[in-house]
């Protein structure tokens, strides 16, 4: 069946645009001399899995300068771990349990509109359900947030803040608190984006068991 013209021509264009570049990486794979590609078709087999935020600004591969295959990728609106939330469990567990990753890290980004939507009294549609989750992270740190005066450097701490909480959602889950049972090569970690440089920030909150998240959260059994 032919590829239907679009009526609007700058939808069109923009649409042109994204086989051209497909084009593009094609032309990559095919001229690929590392053997790369051929091996990813045989499988992945990933050490990272990221949890980032949906943004389009902050991609993980880019980020971290790895190559396809090198990072296995979940991401949501403001880089949320939610109990509750089937799709993310879903990544995690597939990841945890099937690749064996080594690292789990939940990367934020300064400047999060998730977050600094959260942080206004606006409404904005259904989003305002998924974002009622960053409002607890803030109910948590409030004294804290509200002595901050600059706009700005408020919405900055409420991501930190969030990647740690986000951080202690999965060290809690019963998928990455069973699989410390059995290994002792997986790490949960924090950091966060800085947009305007590209770096990314060690927050300093990395756990490898469950020894510091409180007894009510160390399942035994």
């Amino acid at each position: 069946m032919p590829t239907k013209k679009l009526n609007n021509v700058n939808l069109q264009e923009s649409f042109d645009r994204i086989i051209a570049g497909n084009e593009h990486w094609i032309q990559e794979v095919a001229n690929d001399q590392t053997g790369l590609f051929k091996e990813l078709a045989k499988g992945q087999s990933p050490e990272i899995l990221w949890i980032g935020c949906a943004d389009s600004r902050v991609p993980a591969n880019q980020v971290t300068n790895t190559r396809p295959g090198d990072v296995f990728v979940h991401r949501n609106i403001a880089n949320m771990c939610i109990h509750s939330d089937m799709n993310m469990l879903s990544v995690l567990d597939y990841a945890v349990n099937v690749l064996k990753v080594k690292h789990v890290i939940v990367a934020g980004h300064y400047g999060c509109g998730g977050v600094a939507a959260a942080l206004s009294q606006k409404q904005f549609g259904l989003i305002d359900n998924w974002l009622c989750h960053i409002k607890d992270v803030y109910r948590l740190y409030r004294d804290e947030i509200d002595a901050i005066e600059d706009s700005e450097a408020k919405v900055n701490r409420l991501v930190e803040l969030n990647v740690t909480e986000q951080v202690f959602n999965l060290c809690t889950s019963t998928i990455i608190q069973n699989a410390w049972k059995e290994r002792d090569d997986l790490a949960v970690h924090g950091m966060v984006i800085e947009l305007t440089t590209g770096k990314l920030v060690d927050l300093d909150i990395t756990f490898t068991g469950s020894a510091d998240l409180g007894n009510v959260f160390a399942y035994k059994h």
